[in-house]
C-alpha cells in the first residue's frame, strides 16, 4: 500500500483560496433540531447512551466473541423504553411506533450488528407475532419486548428469497392430532441466513405454505420452538450455523430444516388465515394474493428500518471523512511553503458535499415515511390505499437510502486513502456492515420494480393483485397521463412547479421550481413510455411475458425516477417549512445541491430527450460547482448537524483517539 499520496486529489496548478472554516455550533444545533424531525426527544435520548455499552468495538473481534458481545447489548437494550415503544398497549408496549423507529434508527451509528439483532429481535419476529398473531399470541410479546423470549423470523429458504410466495417449506393441518406438520421437503427448503438462529433464537417464525384437507392456502406464518430449554435443538429441528460473513460478525445467522416438526394449530399466526376448532380454513381476504400480500405489509416497519439504519451508517461515513477532509493537507502549490487541504480541491468537493446533501434529502424522506407509517400502525389512517401506498415509499426509500450508504461508505473509504482503511477509523466496520443492506427487506432491484407496477395501477388498494397479466391489461387501458402519487406537501410543491418559468433556454437552475419540474418530466415521461410498451403485449399472439420481461430496465428506470422526485420534493417542502432563518438559508442551498446533482446525475436522458441543451448542461456542472464551493466552509457545521455522538466517532482520523 503506497503512503505516499493517501488521498487522490488535483494537483493545483496554483493555491485555491481557501474558505474561512466555519463550525457554527448555532447553526448546526438549528439545524440538528430540523433533522431531528418530530423525534427530537428519543434520538437525544439514545445520543446519552453509553457508547462503552453500546458503541462498536475498538477492533475486530473473534466471531464467537463478538456474538457474545452483541447477546449482552441487547439485554442492555431491552432495559430502554424503545422496543415495548414498537408494540401495541394491550401486548405490553407503549404504542409509540415513529418513536421506536426513530431510536432504532439511531443504533446505526452504533455497532450494525448491534442494530441487525435488534432487528430481528422486535422487528421481524417481534412485529410477526404482533401484527400477524391474534390474541391468542398476546402472552408472549412481553417476553419477546423483555428479550427473556429470543426469536428468529424464518423467511428466506436456499431455492427461494424475493420470490416468497413460491416457498417451499409446508405446514399441514393433521386434524386428528389438532397440530401443524412443519417439513421441509427438499434441501432448497431450508431457511437460509436466517438472523438469531445459529446461537440465541428460541422460537422462529417460520413462513411456509399452509395446507388444510390436501388444499394449499398459500404462505402463512407459523410459530416452530427451535430449541429445548437448554439450548439444544428441539426435535426434528437441524440447525446449522451460517458461520463467518463479509460483515455483521455478531449476528448468529443460522440455517433451518424441520423434519416433520409438530406444534399445536394455535401457533398459527392467524390473523390473516386462520383454522377454527372444527379444523375449517377461514379468512377475512378471499382473495388468496391480496392474503399474501397484505400478510406481508403488515410488516413494512422492517424495510423502514433498514432504510434508517443505512442512512444513519452513511452519515457516520461522512462526519468521519469531513472531520478529516478540513485538516488533511496535501500537495503545495508553486511558490507556495503551505500544503493545501485536501476540502479545498474541487474534485474532493465534488465527491463529498453532494453526498452530504442527499443525506439530509433521504433524512427528511425517512420522517415523513416513519410518520406515515405511525399513522397507519396507530389506525389513524385506516384504508387499504394508504397501506398500500406506504409500501410503495418504503419500498423506494429503502432502496435509494441502502444504495446511497453503500456507495457513499465506499466514496468516503477512498477519500480517506490509507486511513481510511484502517479499522480504528470506523470506515472499515462500516463497509463491511452495510453492504448486505441492499439485499436485506427485498432486493433493491426486485423493489424498484415494485415501485414501478405500483404507478402504473389506477387504484393503489389492488396493488397485491397485480400480476404480470394486470400490469399489461393496465398499461393496454392507459392513455392521457399517469397515475402517480404526489406527497403529503401537494400543495407547497405544486405551487414552487407553477412559479417556475417555462422549458426554454433562458431556465434558471436555482429556481426551485424549476428542480422540481426537471424532475417531474423524466419521471411521467418514463412512466408514459413504460404504458406503451406493456400495450405491445395486447396484440394478437404476443408473448405477455417475454414483453414484461423486455421491459425490466426500464421498469427500474421508472421506480428510480419516481422516488427521486419524492425525496427531491420532500426536501424542498422541508426547507419551506424551516422557522429558523439561518437554518433556513443554509438548507436551500443544501437542497439545491441535491436535486441539481440528481439532475446531473442523469444528464444524458435530458440530453437524448431535448429537455436540456448541451449550454444548459454545460451551465448545470458550472451551477454544482458554484454549490461545492459556496457550502464547502460549512462542511464540519453540516456533519455537526447530524447529532452523532462524540464518542462514536473517535478515529485516529480525528486526533480525538
Amino acid at each position: 500500500m503506497s503512503t505516499a499520496t493517501d488521498s487522490p486529489t488535483d494537483v493545483p496548478a496554483e493555491t485555491p483560496p481557501t474558505p474561512p472554516q466555519v463550525r457554527d455550533a448555532t447553526l448546526a444545533s438549528a439545524l440538528r433540531r430540523h433533522l431531528d424531525g418530530p423525534f427530537g426527544d428519543v434520538r437525544d435520548h439514545c445520543r446519552g447512551l453509553d457508547p462503552a455499552t453500546f458503541g462498536p468495538s475498538s477492533a475486530p473481534l473473534p466471531m464467537d466473541e463478538h456474538r457474545a458481545r452483541v447477546t449482552s447489548q441487547l439485554a442492555a437494550l431491552a432495559a430502554e423504553p424503545f422496543a415495548a415503544q414498537g408494540f401495541p398497549e394491550h401486548q405490553g408496549g407503549t404504542a409509540h411506533y415513529g418513536e421506536a423507529v426513530a431510536a432504532f434508527e439511531m443504533l446505526g451509528h452504533t455497532d450494525l450488528s448491534l442494530f441487525v439483532k435488534a432487528g430481528v429481535q422486535w422487528g421481524l419476529f417481534g412485529g410477526a407475532v404482533s401484527l400477524l398473531g391474534t390474541s391468542r399470541h398476546d402472552h408472549l410479546l412481553p417476553r419477546v419486548i423483555s428479550g427473556e423470549l429470543q426469536g428468529c423470523f424464518a423467511m428466506t429458504e436456499t431455492g427461494h428469497g424475493s420470490d416468497v410466495q413460491s416457498l417451499l417449506t409446508t405446514a399441514t393441518f393433521d386434524p386428528a392430532g389438532d397440530e401443524l406438520v412443519v417439513h421441509s421437503p427438499e434441501p432448497a427448503a431450508r431457511k437460509d441466513y436466517i438472523g438469531n438462529a445459529a446461537r440465541d433464537g428460541r422460537l422462529a417464525a417460520v413462513f411456509a405454505q399452509l395446507v388444510v384437507d390436501g388444499e394449499s392456502r398459500g404462505v402463512h406464518c407459523v410459530l416452530v420452538p427451535i430449541r429445548d430449554e437448554d439450548g439444544a435443538p428441539a426435535p426434528g429441528v437441524t440447525i446449522e450455523d451460517c458461520g463467518p460473513k463479509l460483515g455483521l460478525g455478531g449476528v448468529d445467522n443460522g440455517r433451518l430444516l424441520f423434519d416433520h416438526v409438530r406444534v399445536p394449530r394455535t401457533n398459527l399466526l392467524g390473523r390473516y388465515g386462520d383454522i377454527g376448532d372444527d379444523g375449517a380454513y377461514t379468512s377475512p381476504i378471499d382473495n388468496p394474493g391480496r392474503r399474501f400480500f397484505t400478510m406481508l405489509g403488515t410488516l413494512v416497519r422492517g424495510r423502514i428500518s433498514v432504510a434508517g439504519g443505512a442512512g444513519a451508517a452513511a452519515r457516520s461515513a461522512l462526519a468521519v471523512t469531513t472531520t478529516y477532509a478540513v485538516s488533511r493537507r496535501q500537495f503545495a502549490a508553486p511558490d507556495s511553503d503551505v500544503e493545501t487541504t485536501v476540502l479545498d480541491y474541487r474534485t474532493y468537493q465534488r465527491r463529498l458535499l453532494p453526498r452530504i446533501a442527499t443525506a439530509y434529502a433521504l433524512q427528511l424522506a425517512q420522517h415523513e415515511l416513519v410518520a406515515t407509517m405511525d399513522d397507519v400502525l396507530a389506525g389513524r389512517t385506516t384504508s387499504e390505499q394508504d397501506q398500500r401506498r406506504l409500501e410503495t415509499r418504503a419500498a423506494g426509500i429503502k432502496v435509494l437510502t441502502t444504495r446511497h450508504a453503500t456507495d457513499t461508505i465506499q466514496e468516503c473509504r477512498e477519500l480517506c486513502g490509507g486511513a481510511g482503511y484502517l479499522w480504528a477509523n470506523r470506515l472499515a466496520a462500516l463497509k463491511a456492515d452495510t453492504d448486505i443492506f441492499t439485499t436485506f427487506e427485498g432486493d433493491n432491484t426486485v423493489l424498484l420494480q415494485l415501485v414501478a407496477k405500483s404507478l402504473l395501477t389506477e387504484y393503489q388498494a389492488t396493488f397485491g393483485d397485480l400480476d404480470t397479466a394486470g400490469i399489461v391489461r393496465f398499461g393496454a387501458r392507459l392513455v392521457g397521463g399517469t397515475v402517480i402519487e404526489r406527497s403529503a406537501a401537494r400543495g407547497i410543491i405544486q405551487r414552487l412547479v407553477d412559479a417556475a418559468p417555462g422549458r426554454d433556454e433562458d431556465v434558471t437552475f436555482g429556481i426551485r421550481g424549476t428542480q422540481l419540474r426537471l424532475l417531474r418530466e423524466r419521471e411521467e415521461h418514463l412512466i408514459e413510455g413504460l404504458a406503451r410498451r406493456l400495450r405491445r403485449a395486447t396484440a394478437p399472439g404476443a408473448d405477455a411475458f417475454a414483453v414484461f420481461n423486455a421491459t425490466q430496465d426500464h421498469l427500474v428506470d421508472a421506480g428510480t425516477a419516481h422516488v427521486e422526485r419524492l425525496v427531491a420534493e420532500t426536501f424542498a417542502a422541508s426547507v419551506e417549512s424551516c422557522r429558523d432563518p439561518e437554518a433556513r438559508a443554509v438548507l436551500a442551498r443544501v437542497c439545491d445541491l441535491h436535486a441539481l446533482t440528481t439532475i446531473e446525475r442523469h444528464k444524458g436522458w435530458y440530453l437524448e430527450h431535448d429537455r436540456l441543451s448541451p449550454a444548459r448542461a454545460k451551465a448545470l456542472t458550472a451551477v454544482v460547482n458554484e454549490l461545492c464551493a459556496e457550502l464547502r466552509p460549512h462542511a464540519l457545521t453540516l456533519v455537526d448537524a447530524f447529532g452523532i455522538p462524540t464518542g462514536l466517532l473517535t478515529t485516529e482520523m480525528s486526533g480525538t483517539a
